[in-house]
């Protein structure tokens, strides 16, 4: 075990392999879920006039007395401002949204007046709201507001930068990520499989993940179990694909099976580590493959997911322009007592639910790293220290939720 690395130094030595990406400008309609990567300044009020918050009628604080009678001059509705002034006995005629006619600076809400005379003239009713119900030019934000990158574009950050007028903005260009599987007893699903063949499934599933973190997966073909099938696959994701990252699944045990570390360093991997002392995900592999970073994770699909969890997505960040951190961890209750844990830190597939004492997060007693169903129910990572003592049912442990 003393040539594996913990996994806090392999995030650190994995995060230094890469940088932001250069930036492109999209429409503001195709921006959602992007990464900003250059500030909105506001060049306008908004509102940019003072509007009415209610339909009803703009007049003058002092004729808003109840009983006083008023003439109607006229209708402001939105878009349609009133191109009078409000004198002293008179009113507008006003919608929500509408700019506040010169000299009147109270709404009186429609339910709080009678109108007469075909609405030409209204009686303001005793016990009338007392909100003045305008919306002051500027009340939600001002000339040079500015909302700063970088930062992943969601809904609300979409409808601000809407009201500000930005119609196109300066976004992260998306990392492309190649995705190469590697095994002679893999098919893609829906292709026929032979009786000592298994379906692909971690690249369908690492294309998810990665596209959800706000990359670009090229899933490319299954690479089979000869170095000069793996070159091939390399040198189509370098060079045909143009990937910024390159990512290998499988074929990265120790010994005898490690492909894609003898075929990488062939071709001049950098080698940046190889192992690390976790579980599950021990095998991984990461470097530099000419002018791009190279991560080979695990054939075993919860292996690689977990990978993926703890070191991809913070690598696409980064490409992102976005902070690198490792996942967030937080705490709950153990669902069940549990033995000591040995030498390697161990992410165990859990499930936390809410209870009335709080959270409680119970691990899942099948923790083979092939059980993919067992993967699909759980929503959260148990996280346990390496030579973790054990553990009685109650007590505070750390876990990452998947998100």
């Amino acid at each position: 075990m003393s040539s594996l690395i913990p996994v806090a130094e392999a995030h650190a030595r994995l995060m230094r392999l890469f940088a932001p990406l250069a930036t492109e400008t999209v429409p503001l309609a195709e921006a959602a879920g992007r990464v900003l990567a250059a500030d909105v300044v506001a060049t306008r009020a908004q509102p940019p006039f003072a509007a009415s918050a209610m339909d009803g009628y703009a007049v003058r604080t002092a004729d808003a007395a109840p009983g006083r009678r008023l003439r109607v001059l006229g209708t402001a509705s939105a878009g349609g401002r009133f191109a009078g002034t409000v004198g002293a006995g008179e009113a507008v005629r006003i919608y929500t949204g509408a700019p506040v006619p010169d000299g009147a600076d109270f709404i009186v809400i429609q339910e709080d007046v009678e109108a007469e005379d075909s609405g030409r003239v209204v009686t303001v009713r005793e016990g009338r709201d007392r909100d003045p119900y305008i919306r002051p030019a500027g009340g939600d934000f001002l000339p040079g507001a500015r909302v700063t990158a970088p930062r992943r574009l969601g809904v609300a950050d979409i409808t601000l930068l809407a009201a500000m007028g930005a119609g196109r903005v300066t976004v992260a260009r998306r990392p492309a990520v190649a995705l190469i599987p590697t095994g002679d007893e893999l098919v893609p699903p829906g292709d026929p499989a032979g009786p000592d063949q298994i379906f692909a499934s971690n690249n369908y599933g690492l294309k998810a993940m990665i596209e959800a973190a706000g990359g670009e997966a090229l899933l490319l073909p299954i690479a089979r179990d000869t170095p000069e099938h793996l070159a091939a696959a390399l040198d189509l994701a370098s060079v045909a694909r143009g990937a910024d990252l390159i990512v290998t699944l499988g074929g990265a045990s120790v010994g005898d099976l490690d492909l894609v570390r003898g075929t990488a360093l062939a071709r001049g991997l950098d080698l940046e580590f190889h192992c690390i002392a976790m579980r599950p995900g021990k095998p991984l592999l990461a470097g530099r493959l000419g002018t791009r970073p190279m991560i080979g994770l695990p054939g075993n699909p919860v292996s690689a997911l977990v990978c993926a969890h703890l070191f991809l997505r913070p690598a696409i960040a980064v490409m992102l322009g976005l902070p690198g951190d490792p996942p967030a961890r937080e705490t709950a209750r153990l669902g069940v007592a549990m033995p000591a844990n040995g030498p390697r830190e161990h992410y165990m597939r859990a499930r936390v639910a809410h209870g009335p004492d709080g959270r409680c997060c119970t691990p899942f007693s099948r923790q083979d790293s092939s059980l993919v169903s067992i993967l699909a129910e759980a929503n959260a990572l148990l996280v346990r220290a390496p030579h973790d003592p054990a553990r009685t049912e109650g007590d505070v442990v750390e876990f990452i939720p998947f998100n």
